[in-house]
């Protein structure tokens, strides 16, 4: 008995000797033998940060359909440092090998784990490392060509133009969740380094070629991440997307762990997390029906007229939002082609000499001073008027006797001087800045410029300042001081946005109507109205902007064009508009249409009357169908249509 348990005593004994001596003897190889090895391994663990991008808000128009959203897509991009490591390319030519034997899907991941680690000594014990780096190479180039639409060659290209070796670049962008997810499971599951998927967001418009202008577009902006590795962060640039990027924006997340040397996170690791905050959705007070409407009409008028450039602004008078505004030529947010000569905002950042629509501005005034009635009656000099040492004044038609309306219904430069005349040079140019003309509006939409009305003292500018020369506007100020004259007066500031609204529908913020002014009575605005209404009618320069069924109030405006090479006006070069509100009685909204230089080629003599007030009353017909604006007169009453300035 005693011999058998000394027998079993020296048996563990010399089990356990065995078993601590050859962990003595692993611990002398991990320290002496295997130390420079495992250190390398260990250097090569890291704290890894990964932007987590923010969902860009979606820019919506007044009746909520959405007009730009930001769609998830990936894209590859490409280590060099890792892509030209013999020991981690060793990792992916293992990882080929491996899969190819006949019992490898039945093993489990640690039998997996330990084949590609034998396999992977070995290549390295045999093998150089540029010819492992080559092979493995060409091993990912002819998994990843096909998934990303190229050639295997033309990949390879990509690759080796990249001279830095330690440059990161992406070699594939925008492709979309449905390519990004199976490619992602392909670069993982095959082993290959050097190659990584980033997820991040495509900004989409969903209607590209409608309020391009208002709409605007974004940009990346590059930076480096905590690491040094390129990141990329979406910005707006120009439009609502530029005015408005703080809002859509939102705030991005950030992800914290530890990675290994092939970047993939260390087991064990929890890491931190920040999620990114959404932006806000921008609602904006365009009216994508009414805006199609206004599009439609001035392409089909620079068309017929050969024009080089026109806008529209739409606005409601009450509350200054901006229904449509219409800028060309245009672009498509998309492809953004011809940007750079089509994406000027003619809207609120051409300016231009308005001509007769400027008239206003002496005949508000002088009837606002109390200085005439509608019935006062001008002597219009037959045409033409010489007043002192200012050049020569002249009419289209000998008019003789003019009454106030009928200064503004026939469009007479002798009658409108001779009112700015009565007011003096300081009041004319009071009502007129009264009116926001030589200033921003302050829409929130980038790149709005302020014009030019200034009181020179010259008497000859004056006097041309009286009839819309020597100064110029934004076809967006002249919608916004008609408003005035639609809204009892009070001169309203334009909207543009309506409101800022979470994804979960919670108005954050609602941008209220805001009135800035009162450059004129409430009675004197009335009388306005009543006075535009003439030059709709068949004695007026404008029949050809009534609508069937609605009293239209407008005036038309034509200005030679200043000649861009030097002094003085081009013969024949004109820029048109008409500016009118309907139903002139309880106005809804105002619209300007101005084309820019238009050559008919069919004859037409060049007029606001014959080309922009044409235009305006196709457009407001279909507007007032849009709106369910009630006819307020017989179907049948249309002036005759015959048309001048």
């Amino acid at each position: 008995m005693l011999r058998t348990f000394q027998s079993r005593s020296l048996a563990v004994c010399s089990i356990l000797m065995v078993g601590f001596s050859g962990l003595s003897v692993r611990l002398i190889q991990l320290q002496l033998v295997d130390r420079k090895r495992y250190e390398d391994s260990s250097d090569r663990t890291y704290d890894h940060e990964e932007i987590l991008y923010a969902h860009r808000g979606d820019i919506l128009d007044c009746n909520d359909e959405v007009l730009a959203k930001s769609l998830p897509v990936s894209a590859v991009w490409v280590n060099m440092s890792h892509l030209l490591d013999p020991r981690l390319a060793a990792y992916g030519l293992a990882c080929a090998q491996a899969s190819t034997r006949p019992d490898w899907k039945k093993l489990d991941s640690h039998d997996r784990a330990k084949l590609i680690a034998q396999i992977r000594g070995s290549i390295l014990s045999h093998e150089d490392g540029p010819a492992i780096v080559e092979k493995h190479l060409a091993y990912a180039i002819g998994i990843l060509a096909r998934p990303l639409g190229m050639r295997r060659e033309e990949l390879r290209a990509k690759i080796e133009e990249q001279k830095n070796p330690k440059a990161e670049f992406a070699i594939a962008r925008d492709i979309p969740g449905d390519v990004a997810e199976p490619l992602r499971d392909v670069v993982e599951e095959s082993g290959i380094v050097g190659f990584k998927l980033r997820d991040s967001l495509k900004r989409w418009y969903c209607a590209p070629d409608i309020a391009a202008h208002v709409v605007g577009y974004t940009g990346e902006k590059s930076g480096v991440d905590s690491e040094g590795a390129p990141v990329t962060s979406i910005v707006g640039k120009t439009g609502i997307e530029s005015a408005m990027d703080a809002y859509l924006a939102g705030a991005n997340g950030l992800l914290k762990d530890k990675r290994n040397s092939r970047g993939l996170p260390m087991p064990g690791d929890e890491g931190s997390l920040r999620p990114p905050k959404a932006g806000l959705n921008v609602q904006l007070t365009i009216d994508m029906g009414i805006q199609t409407i206004a599009e439609e009409e001035i392409d089909a008028a620079m068309k017929l007229y050969n024009a080089k450039r026109a806008a529209v602004v739409v606005m409601d008078p009450k509350t200054g939002a901006i229904m449509a505004m219409v800028s060309r030529p245009n672009f498509d947010l998309n492809t953004r082609k011809n940007i750079k000569e089509n994406g000027f905002n003619f809207a609120l950042q051409a300016v231009y000499e308005p001509g007769s629509t400027f008239k206003i501005i002496s005949t508000s005034g002088t009837l606002n001073e109390g200085l005439v009635t509608p019935q006062t009656s001008i002597f219009c000099e037959n045409g033409k008027y010489q007043d002192g040492n200012i050049k020569l004044i002249k009419d289209d038609a000998c008019y003789g006797m003019l009454t106030f309306e009928q200064i503004l219904q026939h469009s007479s430069n002798i009658g409108s001087y001779k009112l700015a005349r009565q007011l003096g040079p300081q009041r004319f140019y009071n009502y007129a800045h009264n009116y926001g003309f030589g200033k921003k509006t302050g829409i929130l939409i980038s790149g709005e410029v302020s014009g030019y009305v200034h009181n020179t003292g010259n008497p000859s500018d004056f006097s041309r300042a009286a009839f819309g020369y020597s100064l110029n506007v934004t076809p967006l100020q002249v919608a916004r001081a008609y408003c005035a004259i639609a809204n009892d007066g009070k001169l309203p500031k334009p909207r543009i946005v309506n409101a800022l609204i979470a994804n979960d529908g919670t108005v954050v913020e609602r941008f209220e109507p805001e009135t800035v002014g009162q450059p004129i009575k409430p009675e004197t605005a009335r009388k306005m109205r009543a006075a535009l209404q003439k030059v709709v009618d068949k004695a007026g320069t404008a029949p050809l902007a009534a609508v069937p069924g609605y009293l239209v109030a407008g005036k038309t405006g034509t200005a030679q064009r200043s000649n861009p090479y030097g002094p003085g006006y081009m013969k024949d070069h004109y820029v048109v508009s008409f500016v009118g509100m309907m139903p002139a009685e309880d106005p809804k909204f105002v619209a300007v249409v101005v084309v820019d230089d238009p050559q008919p080629d069919n004859g037409l003599r060049i007029f606001g009357g014959t080309i922009a007030a044409p235009t305006f009353g196709k457009m407001a017909a279909r507007i007032a169908d849009a709106m369910n604006l009630q006819p307020t007169l017989p179907v049948s009453t249309v002036p005759a249509r015959t048309a001048t300035r």
